[in-house]
């Protein structure tokens, strides 16, 4: 069984400001759900073998290789303005 004091910390932990009624409404309620959390205990497990995942995984990661890329003129072929290989910009500072 919970303890209303420990309700009333639990509370605190979390910036919880409740009522006397509420601390009341909180103290069975916590108690219900430890109940059912300590009834998994008398489950027999012995048989389970621990696992970290449903699902057996390998490493799911490609391997990184490299690869051929675009060429110079393949990169800037749909840009809008483009002067030997490179993209023109709009100017953004003014020359002094």
């Amino acid at each position: 069984m919970i303890s209303r004091e420990e309700v009333e910390r639990t509370a605190a932990l979390a910036h919880l400001t409740l009522t006397d009624q509420e601390l009341e409404k909180m103290t069975g309620e916590l108690a219900s759900i430890l109940d059912a959390v300590s009834s998994l205990q008398e489950v027999d497990t012995s048989a389970v073998v621990p696992t970290n995942h449903a699902v057996p995984l390998e490493n799911v990661m490609r391997r990184d290789e490299q690869k051929p890329g675009l060429s110079r003129d393949e990169a800037v072929a749909n840009g809008p303005d483009v002067v030997q290989s490179f993209f023109r910009v709009p100017r953004i500072m003014e020359e002094e």
